[in-house]
């Protein structure tokens, strides 16, 4: 209902021409209808709305199984050392866990300190990127219907005439067109904890967290970790276990004890500014306390509100009073009494009459970063290989406002989730190890430095236009700033750097919406064998395998080609990095996207790397051929992709372009993958001794 319910109304924004740049196209659509033909076709886009948002599933590989299919078979667990030990249960920790859950033959245990998991509160802004990843791990679905989605954004300021008031300044989209076929949505943290707990928990490992662990300290050898933690639930406190690992990960919070015991610490400074934080339930007439909006008063602060899902939860972010030079937030003794008296006084003339407060916290603005997110000295990277790593609020914290801290946490944990997989099942070389700290510490500074200054712009008083001497900040200037870092906000402006694993873009100009380093941007398609109408980032799913998309001339010779080469010669990077006996796409995923309409191309004439058999009965697997679906937007021009050479688009286990290279270099396409990847035999492959 969530998402059929959205989209009829902005379908009726459309026809009455007030849905900012999408109106005219939405309004062409409709316009001259005959009678009844506007349901028929808000029908028909809602249809296909569900369809390109749900997530395709395949399941029945390996015989036929009744009930949920995102519960998988047990698998028992493997015998052996711990490969993985992950110390706390916050979004980044959970997100490792449910990336190394896909995998069954390694052993993970993950640990929290408190007593059962998280129920209220905390972080609640989900970015567009986040829903994409989402998608990949199968619950997208489940947070667009339950979640507040944020459409539009206003901005108050003080009214010119009565300083002591505040007006509407403007209203704007708060996502650019194009941007995301997903939305940018509200949801306590707490539900996205739940959705991650019920990945693990039908996983084919049946991962659970192990509660009430408080780590005390780690000893990092060569080859292992030993960890010691203490037992603080009732029955057990006191209790000292030891744990030995292939590798530790610290997503255990700003106090990490996994970064204390590696001797880093989180550098910064503070802004000496408070702030308050509360989810109510109010009686208000305030116009937009349904719409996310940013708020200016003239002398009492500012005010930044969040409606939350549900339909009548709001949490507000309200400005305190400055501290002093060496003041800590909590000698002020500030209560929820104090939060909702300034929350009242910010929004005036409106008045604000809170009946319940599900949560409050008050917090100090500040932003601190940690040098490094492994073990290893940056003199030692050529000689020494990680064994233990911090993500999340462990390596970078800063203030909640711009929504940023929960998403740019996950999106650690999924960078490393994959590289660990690799490394731990034979598949990868250890060196691509080093690659998570160098991506993800410099995505972190880069919103560190975003974050001080949007909430310098926000704490700071707004300019009197009657009064030219004033100081502060122009509203106008602060919308500005809002809107000209939408995409840094949204998640997608993220842009990793050459590397092993991410390659130089050279070839850029085959596929110009591919950015190389950039996250793959999804665009509709139609599934050739079911006629199925889909977006084909969805079929990159938290599995851990590398996709090569390859997009097909008119002349289509330059791919049947390709196709033979990956599946028959002795260079291909399919068969040299594939271990024996498994499904010929479990490490390099191999789909095609022809120009052509899907009913006038011909099943039965595709290449047979197109259509593999796979599982103990080798099924054949009908999902790997697309073609433009010409009614939402051709693929071929929504994302630049050169007609008359076609080109291979490949994209890593975490959704971002690795590469881009013309159909006809094999050797580039083997040379890259041969660049991190180990070459798979019977008796070096860790993937089948674990199996």
């Amino acid at each position: 209902a969530g998402p059929v319910s959205a989209v009829n109304r902005h379908l009726t924004l459309a026809i009455n021409g007030t849905h900012g740049p999408s109106a005219p196209s939405s309004q062409k659509f409709l316009r001259g209808a005959p009678p009844g033909a506007f349901f028929k076709k808000r029908c028909f886009l809602d249809l296909v709305f569900l369809s390109i948002h749900a997530s395709p599933m395949q399941f029945h590989l390996n015989g036929f199984r009744p009930g949920d299919p995102h519960l998988h078979e047990p698998a028992g667990a493997p015998g052996g050392e711990l490969d993985v030990l992950i110390v706390g249960c916050g979004p980044a920790g959970l997100t490792l866990a449910a990336q190394l859950a896909a995998f069954p033959d390694i052993r993970t245990r993950i640990v929290e300190q408190k007593s059962g998991p998280l129920k209220l509160g905390q972080a609640d802004g989900i970015a567009c990127r986040t829903m994409e990843m989402f998608a990949a791990f199968g619950f997208a679905e489940r947070v667009l219907a339950e979640a507040y989605w944020v459409n539009e954004t206003t901005f108050w300021k003080p009214d010119p005439a009565r300083r002591d008031r505040i007006i509407r300044g403007d209203r704007i989209q708060d996502t650019e067109d194009g941007l995301s076929e997903f939305p940018h949505v509200i949801m306590n943290q707490a539900r996205v904890h739940d959705f991650y707990l019920d990945v693990m928990q039908k996983s084919a490992a049946r991962l659970t967290p192990d509660y009430a662990r408080r780590l005390l300290d780690l000893a990092v050898a060569p080859d292992r970790v030993t960890a010691r933690l203490e037992r603080t639930d009732t029955a057990h406190e006191g209790e000292v276990e030891i744990v030995t690992a292939r590798y530790v990960v610290g997503c255990d919070g700003a106090r990490s004890a996994v970064r204390r015991s590696l001797g880093r610490a989180l550098i910064g400074d503070s802004a000496n500014q408070a702030w308050g934080v509360m989810d109510v339930l109010a009686v208000t007439d305030f116009p937009d306390i349904r719409l996310k909006s940013a708020i200016h008063s003239a002398r009492e602060g500012s005010v930044l509100i969040i409606p939350r899902e549900g339909g009548f939860l709001v949490r507000l972010y309200i400005e305190l009073d400055k501290l002093g030079e060496s003041e800590r937030i909590a000698s002020r003794n500030i209560d929820a009494a104090h939060l909702i008296a300034a929350a009242q006084r910010i929004l005036r003339p409106y008045t604000l009459d809170v009946k319940e407060v599900a949560w409050w916290s008050v917090y100090e603005i500040g932003q601190r970063l940690c040098d490094k997110f492994d073990d290893v000295p940056a003199q030692d990277v050529a000689h020494r290989l990680p064994r233990v790593f911090i993500a999340g609020d462990s390596c970078h914290t800063h203030s909640p406002k711009a929504g940023q801290g929960m998403n740019v946490s996950m999106q650690d944990g999924f960078n490393l989730g994959w590289k660990l997989a690799s490394v731990i099942r034979g598949l990868a070389r250890q060196e691509i190890l080093h690659s998570y700290s160098d991506e993800r510490q410099g995505i972190a500074a880069e919103l560190i430095d975003f974050d001080r200054e949007f909430a310098k712009m926000f704490s700071a008083p707004p300019k009197d236009p009657n009064d030219p001497a004033s100081t502060g900040i122009d509203p106008a200037d602060f919308q500005k700033y809002f809107i000209m870092q939408g995409r840094f906000t949204a998640g997608t402006a993220t842009r990793y750097k050459a590397s092993l694993i991410s390659a130089p873009p050279i070839h850029q100009h085959l596929a110009t919406g591919f950015v190389v380093g950039m996250r793959f941007h999804s665009a509709p398609v139609i599934r050739l064998a079911d006629a199925r109408p889909m977006h084909l980032g969805h079929t990159l799913k938290a599995d851990g395998r590398w996709r090569v998309f390859a997009f097909a001339p008119v002349e289509t010779t330059p791919l049947d080609r390709l196709c033979a080469f990956l599946a028959d010669a002795p260079e291909s990077p399919v068969r040299n990095f594939t271990p024996p006996r498994a499904d010929i796409d479990s490490v390099i995923d191999v789909r095609a996207i022809f120009q052509q309409p899907h009913a006038s191309l011909a099943l039965e004439a595709m290449p047979s790397l197109l259509l593999p058999p796979k599982g103990r009965y080798g099924l054949r697997d009908y999902e790997k051929i697309f073609c433009p679906d010409f009614k939402t937007g051709d693929i071929f021009d929504l994302r630049g992709i050169n007609r008359a050479q076609g080109c291979m688009v490949i994209v890593r286990p975490d959704q971002y372009v690795a590469h881009i290279l013309p159909l006809e270099d094999y050797a580039g396409l083997a040379a890259f993958f041969d660049g991190f990847l180990r070459r798979q035999n019977e008796e070096s492959s860790y993937f089948f001794e674990k199996k």
